[in-house]
């Protein structure tokens, strides 16, 4: 695919479709079922699975399509899709207005172009980075980290998110920040993009969690720190199962923040 941007306009009126359906479900009743590894999942959960799905097949036959609810293995060919059909299941159930939908698009296993739609709060992150160059949007409007760092000593009046499992993870108490817990992981990660947070930690992302949020974050020039080794996540290996992989992961806008980050992130290891 030489033009990232060109398919673009497909994927903003899939999220719509699927997004605009959601939120219809989402002002009705809502039943939620436990899965075996004690997540919830919902009936508007699988029908937007198997619809962008279908979609994605439809508008890209020679492309593989990873999705949470249904085939959890990345595929052999060049191009394959990582989608996560609705990100925040459990807010989704319980009637908090934030979850969104993910779709990010690897090539030979690295993620090059991401989208991420959060229709509660009518906001759209997406991006993309290959060799001919990079570029990240919110709403449609280019976004880029702010040039100058925060002070490292003053902390106090910036946020930083952390799942619950974080937390459990870094067994603290207390921190430097304001902490904000979202219950979204790709939008937690996120928050860094568009300017809501300095940084972010997630303990168990899983890939439809991440494929999305890390190309745009990429094309920012974000700090990425996987947190269970000292490699990248990408390239993912082609033909593996994906379901039971989690990746650790912590985010900062700058550099500077990294040796605080690490700090209180360090019984990760």
């Amino acid at each position: 695919m030489n033009n990232l941007s060109a398919i673009l306009p497909f994927i903003q009126e899939l999220t719509k479709q699927v997004g605009d359906r959601l939120l219809t479900d989402f002002e009705q009743a809502r039943i939620a079922i436990a899965k075996e590894d004690g997540s919830l999942v919902t009936k508007s959960d699988r029908w937007a699975d198997a619809y962008i799905k279908a979609a994605l097949e439809k508008e890209f036959p020679k492309y593989g399509v990873l999705t949470e609810e249904s085939n959890q293995t990345l595929s052999v060919q060049e191009w394959s899709w990582v989608v996560d059909p609705l990100d925040g299941t459990t807010n989704f159930a319980r009637g908090i207005p934030i979850w969104g939908i993910s779709l990010g698009l690897l090539h030979y296993g690295t993620p090059v172009f991401g989208y991420v739609s959060i229709p509660p709060l009518h906001q759209n992150i997406y991006g993309w980075s290959d060799e001919s160059g990079s570029a990240a949007f919110f709403n449609n409007t280019p976004i880029t980290l702010p040039e100058v760092a925060p002070d490292p000593n003053a902390l106090g009046n910036y946020f930083f998110s952390a799942c619950s499992r974080s937390l459990e993870k870094m067994g603290r108490s207390k921190f430097p920040f304001k902490l904000r817990m979202l219950g979204v992981a790709s939008y937690n990660i996120l928050t860094v993009a568009i300017g809501s947070t300095i940084g972010a930690v997630e303990a168990t992302p899983k890939i439809w969690d991440i494929a999305a949020v890390w190309v745009i974050l990429k094309a920012m020039g974000a700090v990425w720190v996987p947190l269970e080794s000292s490699q990248s996540i990408f390239p993912l290996e082609m033909g593996k199962d994906y379901s039971q992989r989690n990746f650790p992961t912590l985010v900062v806008s700058h550099s500077e923040l990294l040796p605080i980050a690490k700090e209180i992130v360090t019984n990760f290891a």
